[in-house]
């Protein structure tokens, strides 16, 4: 038989942690405890390889310029949608000045850009 004892620093700490503690960490220590293994709503959002406003943003790009050989739009925001960075090499960029390709771009997404706080845009012509 094994016995457990407690001493008054162990309650302390146990309180302690207790007020500090979430309910989501005490639900994480809960399932650690009994071996199991639970994912939240938030969590699987975070280990999903696009946010929302990541795959809109692409899909409307692709739309946009369908000649693209690479695309990839990244929310460098933290998740939150206000800022994007995208990098897209296409053929529609051929023979266009660099401020001319980002106008194309800017243009595309122009419904896009006023909900967000800033835009870095990546362009380039692939290469043969």
């Amino acid at each position: 038989m094994r016995i457990l004892t407690i001493n008054s620093r162990h309650i302390r700490t146990m309180f302690a942690f207790r007020r500090c503690a979430t309910s989501t960490a005490v639900t994480a220590l809960r399932a650690l405890r009994s071996n199991q293994v639970t994912v939240s709503a938030h969590t699987q959002k975070c280990m999903s390889t696009q946010t929302d406003g990541e795959v809109r943003i692409t899909k409307i790009l692709k739309e946009k310029f369908p000649l693209a050989a690479s695309l990839k739009v990244v929310d460098i925001s933290g998740g939150c949608g206000a800022m994007y960075e995208v990098h897209i090499e296409s053929m529609e960029f051929k023979g266009k000045r660099t401020i001319q390709q980002h106008q194309l771009v800017n243009q595309a997404l122009k419904e896009e850009i006023q909900g967000m706080h800033g835009l870095r845009i990546f362009t380039n012509i692939p290469e043969k």
